[in-house]
């Protein structure tokens, strides 16, 4: 998939994945992580080889006012006088000898008519909605994302910027591939009788002359006095 550039060029295709690398830097908010990579740009940092990952995302609705009928009407007005304009200025190419009065009389119906439009919707859905707001996807965090033999560079360039949160240091993790978990210890193994068997340790209950050593899991023999024959 391949997308349009600022200046109108093909750049390059890319396709919808989440980026591999090593996380260098995070931060609270867009604008700050779009600085650090400014930053990294502005040095020469191969562009291609940074990311910017946006975690736990939320949306984010800000109620900005309330709706009344007054500022339904006019609201409806003012939209209705853009498209009355855009009639009036089509009719008046096509047509010159109409004069400035269709443009005019143009805008005052597009004014009417949206107005009574923005009314009659207000007046249907105003037990249900009587505000107005602004929806947003927000992230809680920002990752800066490198290729991982340009991670010690990239945060050496990104040394003192303002926003850094804590990353953890690096220990081979990577985006995209966690770890996995520490194994727990082996437990030792089970006796018949359905306790921990000790492995005897050198110098405790050593065996006597002419016995056999105990084996893995049996108790050694007790250390009593000699009775061995004379």
């Amino acid at each position: 998939m391949s997308s349009q550039g600022p200046l109108g060029g093909r750049q390059r295709q890319v396709f919808p994945s989440i980026p591999r690398g090593e996380v260098v830097a995070a931060f609270e908010t867009y604008p700050e992580a779009q600085g650090a990579v400014d930053v990294l740009v502005k040095a020469d940092f191969p562009a291609a080889q940074i990311s910017i990952v946006g975690s736990d995302l939320k949306t984010v609705e800000r109620v900005t006012g309330k709706l009344t009928w007054g500022r339904v009407a006019a609201a409806g007005a003012a939209s209705g006088v853009w498209l009355g304009i855009f009639f009036g200025l089509l009719i008046e190419i096509f047509s010159p000898a109409t004069g400035l009065g269709i443009v005019i009389a143009a805008v005052l119906l597009g004014a009417g008519f949206g107005m009574l439009f923005g009314l009659v919707s207000f007046a249907i859905t105003r037990r249900r909605r009587d505000y107005t707001s602004l929806t947003q996807v927000l992230a809680t965090s920002y990752s800066i994302i490198v290729d991982p033999e340009l991670a010690n560079r990239a945060r050496n360039l990104l040394t003192g910027i303002g926003g850094v949160q804590d990353v953890a240091p690096d220990t081979g993790q990577r985006a995209g591939h966690p770890s996995d978990p520490p194994a727990a210890p082996a437990a030792p193994p089970a006796s018949t009788d359905g306790t921990s068997a000790k492995r005897p340790q050198y110098g405790e209950n050593p065996p006597r002359y002419g016995e056999n050593a105990p084996r893995y899991g049996e108790n050694p023999p007790p250390s009593g006095g000699d009775d061995r024959k004379e």
